[in-house]
């Protein structure tokens, strides 16, 4: 299939992997940058959340914009266009001068960030099929391994050379790999007659649909776990602040580390079972999580239950990039924009529900969220077809 052997599909393996680690990487020398905001433009924490939302924004509103030109050129061309952009767009937004400024480089950075993570996915999906083997969860491996490097070398390096030094680095580092890795990516063929047969706007398939449901509802918890894990432990566990921190880090560590064994696990037994698997595990450990006496068992819980999320969403961008009927493009478009939808709206109706109720409660709601993920792993059926 266009003139690739093994030899070249191994090598557009290791590219899309550079390329979902500079997405993390990108993403993780972000985070320092958001404590600048406030002593720099003078503004109040209300003020940068809004900003923050605006790159959300940003990124959800990019997605099917993204399907629809991966569709119209295919992805190696849509990823190569889509993460120099986003590259600069970082560096853009530490050196704009005013709230406004940044409101319109943040907006872009995530519009970027966004298309390029909907780009690598579907090239990703591609791989998968040159190879006849799973890579996805080792390529959101790379991607958790990108996000830790840049916010790890993120604070030293503004110590050094300052907020803008930082981001300007770090987008000049992330550009330099950007350009090594593109020319090796996969060249998948273009589908512009479904573009074009498409009706504007989202594909109204209702089964990809279901996929994206499965998304928001693996990536829901996960984001319950980042913004709210810290405080559940201070508050109702009694943790100190050196303990507070350290229930996201077991989870994502444990993450991280099973996504990079996770696409063996599914060559084994297959994209339904490890689903299911997987989300029975993750929703066990939240709900051991919301029920544990003391702030050691809850840490030990969102370990195990990182486990557990890390095969989850890569087995849904799978299944959504080889749906029957869709170009890759489009049905990534689909659960991309239905899973980061999750992230960015879920934050604030979790904490104006564990304000009132406590978040004890809100682990356990999210743990059932994951037991309808596992009702629904059949619909990741056609996360095996490149192995079929």
């Amino acid at each position: 299939m266009h003139g690739y052997g093994p030899n070249a599909a191994q090598r557009g393996r290791y590219a899309i992997a550079a390329l979902f680690f500079v997405n993390g990487f990108l993403m993780g020398s972000w985070a320092p940058q958001i404590p600048l905001l406030l002593s720099r433009l003078a503004i109040t924490e209300t003020t940068v959340g809004l900003l923050i939302l605006v790159f959300g924004v940003g990124a959800i509103l990019a997605m099917p914009w993204a399907g629809g030109l991966i569709g119209q050129f295919g992805s190696r061309r849509a990823v190569s266009w889509f993460a120099p952009a986003a590259s600069f767009g970082l560096a853009a937004v530490a050196l704009s001068p005013n709230v406004p400024a940044v409101a319109m480089t943040l907006f872009l950075l995530g519009a970027f960030a966004g298309a390029m993570d909907v780009a690598m996915n579907a090239n990703a999906v591609e791989v998968e099929k040159r190879l006849g083997r799973a890579i996805m969860s080792s390529s959101h491996g790379f991607w958790s391994l990108g996000g830790f490097a840049g916010s790890a070398v993120g604070g030293p390096l503004i110590a050094m050379v300052g907020g803008d030094g930082q981001a300007i680095v770090a987008s000049f580092a992330s550009l330099a790999v950007v350009l090594a890795a593109a020319p090796a990516l996969v060249a998948d063929a273009p589908h512009p007659e479904e573009v074009r047969a498409r009706p504007r706007g989202m594909p109204r398939d209702p089964a990809i649909w279901l996929i994206g449901l499965m998304a928001l509802f693996a990536m829901t918890p996960e984001g319950a776990v980042l913004d709210w894990s810290a405080i559940y432990l201070g508050k109702e566990l009694g943790a100190g602040v050196e303990a507070s921190g350290l229930a996201f880090a077991a989870f994502s560590a444990a993450m991280a580390t099973m996504r990079f064994a996770g696409d063996a696990v599914r060559n084994r037994f297959g994209a339904v079972r490890t689903l299911r698997l997987s989300a029975l595990s993750a929703a066990a450990g939240l709900l051991l999580a919301a029920l544990a006496p003391n702030a050691t068992l809850a840490i030990a819980a969102f370990a195990f239950a990182g486990i557990g999320m890390a095969n989850t969403v890569p087995i849904a961008l799978s299944a959504a990039g080889n749906h029957p009927g869709l170009s890759p493009g489009a049905g990534l478009a689909v659960v991309t924009f239905a899973g980061y939808s999750g992230i960015l709206l879920a934050p604030s109706v979790i904490g104006w529900f564990g304000e009132r109720f406590g978040f004890a409660p809100v682990y356990g709601v999210v743990a059932a969220m994951l037991i309808v993920v596992a009702l629904l792993a059949g619909r990741a059926r056609a996360a095996d077809q490149p192995a079929a």
